[in-house]
């Protein structure tokens, strides 16, 4: 059942039909969903990433609607205004990372509750790309897919954490200390600790200053570093994801030649041996690149959409 909920379009800047949703998953939690119901060429599945929410993809709903496109995003379970997990709101936690396919599940069933149009295609970023995967291979309903920055591996500073992360991750995995943070990430968020000079997301000081002021109007959706478990849950899920054949879908996909966060070279081997896919390296690009400077949003907005008309079925 579908019932309001809020969604700050003045700061999100996205079309102006725009609606917020609550929605309830199978196991008993509260999603929230964010709407653009701009265009009837079929609806653009946004699938965020770690520490995100909806207002944040207000800039990409104007694009697609542009193009003809209304679009669907969702605040996970555990972030945004969607139900925290842990009783510190500020840590990011899963129980299982294959319980994303349960807000999956839940964001179809109120697409087709809210008679959206179809086609569906899929945007997905960072670990929504991963998310994105897991549902593809598990026959996601659309037409092709488009994924920036996916994370289908993590790098690590240093390398030699990897191991750690790993060890420390998987011994706390079964016991109650598994929803501390994990050692060494963000007590609060990203964007409220680092400077424009040192963050890792984007090159574009106004896009990063929009980001920072979001949360500050938007306290509530603020998420710092994840729990131990969803570490260990995210190293297991890309293991696994990384040993699949890649599924039967027309894929584009973007990586910087800036990036830090998730590992290129995972990406570059998917792409590698993923038929009807194409992998864009952009070299002055970091993580974000709906949030990157203008002529990187404009190229990643262009082929996007490019993208999905190609494999319209109207094409």
């Amino acid at each position: 059942m579908l019932s309001p909920a809020p969604l700050a379009n003045d700061l999100a800047r996205g079309p102006a039909e725009a609606s917020g949703h609550w929605v309830q998953t199978p196991d008993g939690l509260r999603l929230r969903l964010g709407v653009w119901r701009q265009g009837a060429k079929g609806t653009v599945l946004i699938f965020p990433g770690r520490t995100e929410y909806i207002e944040k993809y207000g800039g990409a709903a104007a694009a697609l609607a542009e193009a003809g496109y209304t679009s669907l995003a969702i605040d996970w379970r555990g972030q945004g205004l969607s139900d925290r997990l842990v009783p510190d709101r500020l840590i990011g936690h899963v129980d299982r990372f294959s319980d994303y396919q349960r807000d999956v599940q839940t964001l179809l069933a109120a697409a087709k509750s809210l008679d959206l149009p179809k086609p569906y295609f899929l945007l997905a970023h960072s670990m929504g790309g991963c998310i994105g995967l897991r549902a593809l291979l598990q026959g996601l309903p659309v037409q092709a897919v488009s994924f920036s920055a996916p994370m289908w591996g993590i790098l690590f500073h240093p390398p030699a954490k990897r191991a750690l992360a790993w060890g420390l991750s998987s011994l706390l995995h079964p016991f109650k200390l598994a929803e501390m943070r994990a050692p060494g990430t963000s007590v609060g968020s990203y964007l409220q600790e680092v400077s424009f000079e040192e963050n890792q997301l984007s090159c574009d000081r106004q896009m990063f200053e929009m980001m920072r002021h979001q949360l500050q109007e938007l306290p509530d959706c603020a998420l710092g570093g994840p729990s131990l478990r969803w570490l260990n849950e995210a190293l297991r899920e890309m293991l696994s994801l990384h040993r699949h054949r890649a599924p039967n879908y027309p894929a584009l996909c973007f990586v910087g030649g800036l990036e830090t966060i998730v590992d290129p070279r995972r990406i570059q081997q998917r792409m590698a041996h993923w038929p009807e896919a194409s992998l864009k390296v952009m070299p002055q690009a970091k993580h974000e690149f709906m949030m990157e400077r203008p002529e990187i949003r404009k190229a990643f907005y262009r082929e996007t959409i490019a993208h999905f008309d190609r494999h319209h079925p109207s094409a």
